[in-house]
């Protein structure tokens, strides 16, 4: 198989990436790049910095020129950066050498090459947003049309005690709303220009340098930190904990997906199944599995990030080299994800039927908290719990439903103690809160 699910024909379909895909090529990096270099010549134009009709002339050019990634490998491993090879094919295209000369004047490879991976995260988060609309948008709807749809809930794998389909599916609404929300701080917190200069001191720049960076944002539509983050790759590391933290949930989606899509569940269907090579019957929960690989796979590459980002001195070629090996596989992850989850979200439906029965084959014992609490009301609460548990033993034992042996013991009890539309709680409000917050969006 391919070294990356990612540039693979094979593994296209089982891991898509949508648009974001093309953010993450080598023809997409310089692409950013030469803006950043266009933009930075016109900012320093419109400042006298360097000539304004130079200026002009290296922006048009930046929108023009092509260059060609292998013509650079050969440089690029030579140097460990491909911003020299690029400046200088670039001049050579360009042939206007009084004109060129001011290419990348004052900048070094790192405000490149960190600037135009900014661009290609600021359009990822956008991609990723809409995405978000989509699929909070669908699990809003099904959570309000079953706010008090009844289904065991279940905590250790076990049946616990009733929710409801719609206060589950706000369970993995509600983080990713939180994503949502958290945008905005995030594009000013971590969408940054970088100009520095060679060791972060913007020496070459002069006293224009802070001028200049913040014509520069500007020009590009990024945020100004106002100082040097060469070795603060704390930008990096929220973009990338945003994009765990939206996968991560995802994750948790597919994983609660597959266990109720199992054959012994059947409470969920997730829409188109994958086949097996020599089983028949198998109605294999693709999407949902390939949701949580992607959140293992994340996991793995975020703590790699984080080990990278603690830098040598003013730049640290391992770590640099260590975040673009593991950046752009963060972002596609997280993409992939997203794009299965659109899907998923849209197709998932509820079996009522099975979750009904689900409460019959559980002979009553999701209600045992429930009785519990009821018999509080008649004996001290530790009383109460003995005597649920020893209730429960007998069904045990017995087969006899626990609401049964319950009224038979406790004639008192009131009549919707194992009604399950009776003992929901607060899920169908969570369900509703949920989709009320989804729309304000």
């Amino acid at each position: 198989m391919a070294a990356s699910v990612f540039d693979s024909p094979l593994y296209a379909r089982l891991f898509p990436t949508g648009d974001a895909g093309r953010l993450f090529s080598d023809s997409a990096a310089l692409r950013a790049m030469l803006l950043v270099e266009g933009a930075l010549a016109k900012a320093q134009g419109a400042m006298g910095i360097i000539p304004e009709l130079s200026a002009a002339a290296i922006h048009r050019a930046t929108l023009e020129i092509q260059i060609d990634p292998g013509a650079l490998a050969q440089v690029t491993g030579q140097n460990g950066v491909c911003v020299p090879g690029l400046v200088a094919a670039f001049r050579a295209e360009m042939n206007a050498p009084e004109h060129a000369q001011y290419l990348h004047w004052g900048a070094t490879s790192q405000d490149i090459i960190d600037t135009g991976l900014m661009l290609r995260l600021r359009q990822a988060l956008a991609l990723a947003e809409a995405d978000l609309r989509t699929i909070v948008a669908a699990l809003a709807d099904q959570a309000e049309t079953h706010d008090d749809l009844p289904m065991p809930a279940r905590t250790y794998g076990q049946q616990a005690t009733p929710t409801s389909w719609g206060a589950v599916l706000a369970s993995w609404g509600m983080p990713l709303l939180d994503a949502l929300q958290a945008l905005p701080d995030l594009r000013e917190r971590a969408l940054w220009v970088s100009l520095s200069g060679a060791a972060g001191t913007s020496a070459a720049l002069g006293d224009e340098a802070a001028a200049l960076r913040t014509a520069l944002a500007e020009g590009l539509g990024l945020h100004d930190p106002a100082r040097s983050w060469h070795t603060d790759r704390g930008p990096m590391l929220r973009i990338a904990g945003w994009m765990a933290q939206v996968t991560a949930t995802l994750g948790s989606m597919g994983q609660t997906l597959t266990a109720l899509a199992a054959t012994e569940v059947q409470e969920v269907t997730t829409g188109p199944a994958g086949a097996s090579s020599t089983m028949p019957q198998k109605q294999n929960p693709v999407g949902a599995s390939a949701l949580v690989a992607l959140s293992h796979q994340t996991a793995g590459l975020l703590a790699a990030l984080q080990s990278a980002a603690s830098h040598q001195h003013q730049r640290d070629g391992a770590s640099w080299f260590t975040e673009w090996m593991l950046m752009p596989q963060i972002a596609l992850s997280c993409a992939s994800a997203l794009q299965h989850a659109v899907s998923l979200a849209q197709s998932i439906q509820p079996n009522p039927a099975q979750m009904a029965r689900a409460f019959e084959r559980g002979q009553g014992l999701l209600h045992a908290e429930a009785l519990s609490f009821a018999l509080a009301t008649q004996m001290p609460r530790p009383d109460a719990q003995a005597a649920t548990k020893a209730l429960c033993a007998e069904v045990a034992q017995t087969g006899v439903p626990l609401s049964d042996l319950a009224r038979t013991h406790y004639p008192t009890l009131p009549a919707s103690l194992f009604d399950p539309k009776a003992q929901l709680g607060q899920a169908p409000a969570e369900a509703r809160a949920f989709a009320a917050r989804a729309r304000t969006l």
